[in-house]
C-alpha cells in the first residue's frame, strides 16, 4: 500500500509570522495535531501540539511567540509513492506522528499517526500481519523505555 493511499490531502497550514496562540487554536478547530508552515508552495517547517505544549512548560507566552520561533525547519517529508512501511519506519525511527507528503517539491498531503492506526485496524484480523506487527510494536517499546530511562527527548 502507498503512502498516497491513505494520506489526508486537505493539509492545515500556518504563516511563519502567526503567533503560538494563533496557531494553537487553529490546530484546537481543526482537531489536528499539527500545522505545516508554508510560503506559496514551499514547506518552510511544521508545529504540532509537543512545541505549544514545550512552549507553555517553558513559561513562554503563546501570544508572543511566533510559529517561526518554534516551529521544526528541518522537516523531514515522504513522497506519495512510498510504501506504508517505508512511511511507518521514518516516523516510528525519528518520533515523529505527522509526516509531510511532497510531490516534486510540492506539498500534497500528509501522512498522520491516524491515518496509519486506521490500516493497523484493518490488518489486525490477518493472523501474518498481526504477528509481524507484534514484533515491531515490541522493539518500538523497548526504545521508548531507553528514551525515558535516559531522559532523551529529541
Amino acid at each position: 500500500m502507498k503512502v498516497s493511499e491513505i494520506m489526508t490531502e486537505a493539509t492545515v497550514t500556518d504563516r511563519a509570522d502567526d503567533t503560538l496562540a494563533q496557531a494553537a487554536r487553529k490546530m484546537w478547530d481543526q482537531q489536528t495535531g499539527s500545522l505545516l508552515v508554508v510560503e506559496g508552495e514551499e514547506l518552510l517547517g511544521i508545529v504540532t501540539e509537543r512545541d505549544v505544549l514545550r512552549t507553555v512548560a517553558e513559561g513562554r507566552d503563546l501570544e508572543g511567540t511566533r510559529v517561526s520561533d518554534v516551529m521544526s525547519e528541518h522537516v523531514v517529508t515522504v513522497a506519495p509513492a512510498a510504501t506504508l512501511s517505508e512511511a511507518a519506519t521514518i516516523m516510528a525511527d525519528r518520533w515523529i506522528r505527522h509526516l509531510p507528503v511532497v510531490d516534486n517539491g510540492k506539498l500534497v498531503g500528509v501522512l498522520s499517526q491516524r491515518d496509519l492506526a486506521g490500516v493497523l485496524a484493518g490488518a489486525l484480523n490477518e493472523p501474518q500481519q498481526m504477528q509481524q506487527l507484534l514484533e515491531g510494536s515490541q522493539l518500538i517499546r523497548e526504545r521508548r523505555l531507553r528514551r525515558i530511562e535516559h531522559g532523551t527527548w529529541d
